[in-house]
This record gives structure tokens, C-alpha cells and sequence, in this order.
């Protein structure tokens, strides 16, 4: 059984809906809308056909498919340069120390501050992989193919690049950071706003949300205790995300309060340590036991995009790839292909 990644298209829209709606909520760039989903599709054609080599406000959907059965089991998106359309908002977690003579005391307060820094930057995000499907790396394939994409489309992403994780979702499906900060101004639940940002962007924010900075040690426990802190489901995701080199720079989500990752879009792991080579043979002798070492590889550009794990027994003069990768991919001799280590 072999499963690839490739440009997700129009026909996929059923089976990215029936993953949406297993998200439970929290999952804005995954919204279980069929329209919102469409939309997304259409965007991502378009960026796929774009001429242009320059950042812009692109849009790019993969799916996970195994090849065996033709079912799509996961899905990823890209971002090319978030904020273009509306504002994109993070809060910033700051200090502000003060100190008074009299009582011969320094107090520091951690405040909130509404922030458009990360505006500009790529974002990887839209994870999801069906449930029956979390096991054998495919998660790690699906989260590092998006980085192999960026260095092999390197002019149409920024040099910053963020991920947003989900944040703290009770049992009820709401979220404690919502309901102690911004929905004490907006007179509407966290699964209303998520909705509502999922399918129209999050201009209201603009319009809505006070400018001024908040206190943390005004919120209610519940709310100061999730800031910063990935949904349970999240934890692998972020250790993926510290294993490429992002870290958390005190900016989080101004729903959720969940963390955003950052890192030089350059120094991230898989595009950083990636490798170019050509294939010089395809062989039944490279594989699992056999000759050769486990890769993540993908080849083609835009459209003609694909990746999956394989075997490549490289020792410089001669690249040779396995054959059922081969046969996944469409590779053959002659083919140029990118690899970085399966870690």
C-alpha cells in the first residue's frame, strides 16, 4: 500500500468535506461548509495556474490518496501571504513593569496586544488526517511534502513562515479563551465566530474587537490557563512543527488562544537539509531489507505535483529508487526528484 500527496482538485471536494466534519470545531481553515470548501478548491486551482513566480495571495490544497484504493484520507493547505485580503490579527503576549517608589515595589503585568506583525508571512495549516489513518508517518509525510513544495516554488513564499495550531476546545465545543476575552464584545459563541471566520474571513474582528491592550490578570483562570496551549490533538502537531525549527514567539490566536509557530522559511528543516538528484535506475533491489534508505520524495511542479515515501539508494554516481515508488510517482530513469531523510 503506498499513499502519495497531490494538488488537491474539484472532485475532492466530498471526501475534504467528510473530513471537515470530523474536526470538532477550532479548525477554521477546515470548515464542514460545502461552499466555504468549493471556494477553497477553486482558489487553489488558481494558484496552481498562476504564471507568476512572485508571493502572493495564493491558496494551495493537497490531499492525501492511497494509491491502492484511490481514497483520500487526509488533506493539507499552504498559504502563499497571509493578511492580503483582510487583516490578519494574532494577539502578543507583552509586559509592561512600572514601579513605585513609595512602596518599594516593581510590578510586571503580561498583557495582550490585537497585532498584524505576522501579516505577509506563508502559513502552512489545514492539517487533517482520517483517523484511521494515524499510524506509519503519515502525518510527518503530509506536514513535510508542504515544506518540499515551498523550496521547490521558493519565489512564491515569504521568508517567514507561521503555523497556526488549535488551541483548548472544552467538551461542550466551546473554547475558555473566547468566551474570558473576545466574546465578552462580540455577544456571540466561539462556535459562531469559528463559523463565521471559517466562511467570511475575519474582518469583523477589524471592525469589532477593542484596540486597547488586555490585562491577563484580569481574565478568569479558565481563559489565562489555555493561552499559549495546543488542543491535545495538536501536541504531535507541534512537536512536528519544533522538529523543523518553528517555535512559539508569544503570538497566539485571537479565537482560540492556541500558539503560532514561526520560523525562517529558509532555515525550516525539510527545505534547509532537502536534496536535488537525478534517477539513474529504477530496481526491485532497493526497498525495506534490501539496499537503499527510507525517503520522503516528490518531484513536479504546481499541478504536477507529488510526493511520497520511498526507497533511494544514493551513492552519488548512481541514484537508484524503488520500484513501487517509482511506479507511485511516475518516476522513471532520467528523472530528476528532490528527497530529504524520513526522520
Amino acid at each position: 500500500m503506498t499513499f502519495i500527496i497531490r494538488p488537491a482538485d474539484l472532485n475532492d471536494l466530498q471526501p475534504i468535506y467528510e473530513m471537515a466534519k470530523r474536526t470538532g470545531g477550532g479548525f477554521t481553515n477546515l470548515p464542514p461548509d460545502r461552499k466555504a470548501l468549493m471556494q477553497k478548491l477553486e482558489r487553489s486551482a488558481a494558484g496552481f495556474d498562476r504564471v507568476g513566480e512572485e508571493v502572493a495571495d495564493d491558496l494551495y490544497v493537497f490531499v492525501l490518496q492511497n494509491t491502492a484504493t484511490g481514497e483520500v484520507r487526509g488533506t493539507c493547505q499552504i498559504f502563499g501571504k497571509v493578511g492580503q485580503r483582510w487583516p490578519f490579527y494574532s494577539y502578543r503576549i507583552g509586559a509592561l513593569t512600572q514601579h513605585s517608589v513609595e512602596l518599594e515595589r516593581t510590578f510586571r503585568a503580561d498583557i495582550l496586544n490585537l497585532s498584524t506583525d505576522l501579516e505577509g508571512a506563508t502559513e502552512v495549516g489545514g492539517l487533517f488526517l482520517h483517523p484511521g489513518e494515524r499510524a506509519g508517518g503519515l502525518g510527518m509525510l503530509i506536514a513535510r511534502s508542504r515544506y518540499l513544495f515551498i523550496r521547490n516554488h521558493r519565489a512564491r513564499f515569504a521568508d517567514r513562515t507561521i503555523a497556526e495550531l488549535r488551541g483548548v476546545i472544552d467538551e461542550a465545543g466551546g473554547s475558555p479563551f473566547w468566551d474570558g476575552v473576545a466574546g465578552r464584545f462580540f455577544g456571540m459563541s466561539f462556535q459562531e465566530a469559528d463559523e463565521f471566520n471559517a466562511k467570511f474571513g475575519n474582518q469583523f474582528i477589524a471592525d469589532l474587537m477593542p484596540k486597547h491592550p488586555v490585562y491577563i490578570a484580569m481574565l478568569p483562570d479558565s481563559a489565562k490557563t489555555v493561552i499559549g496551549v495546543p488542543h491535545p490533538s495538536g501536541r504531535a502537531a507541534m512537536r512536528m512543527l519544533e522538529n523543523e525549527g518553528f517555535a512559539w514567539e508569544n503570538y497566539i490566536d485571537i479565537f482560540d488562544g492556541g500558539p503560532t509557530m514561526t520560523a525562517r522559511t529558509d532555515q525550516i528543516r525539510s527545505i534547509r537539509d532537502a536534496k536535488d538528484v537525478k534517477i539513474t535506475a529504477v530496481s526491485d533491489d532497493v526497498g525495506e531489507h534490501k539496499s537503499g534508505d527510507k525517503k520522503l520524495i516528490t518531484l513536479g511542479r504546481l499541478h504536477a505535483f507529488k510526493a511520497a515515501y520511498g526507497w533511494i539508494d544514493d551513492t552519488g554516481d548512481n541514484v537508484i529508487i524503488d520500484s513501487n515508488c517509482a511506479r507511485a510517482l511516475g518516476i522513471s530513469a532520467g528523472d530528476a526528484v528532490t528527497y530529504v531523510e524520513r526522520t
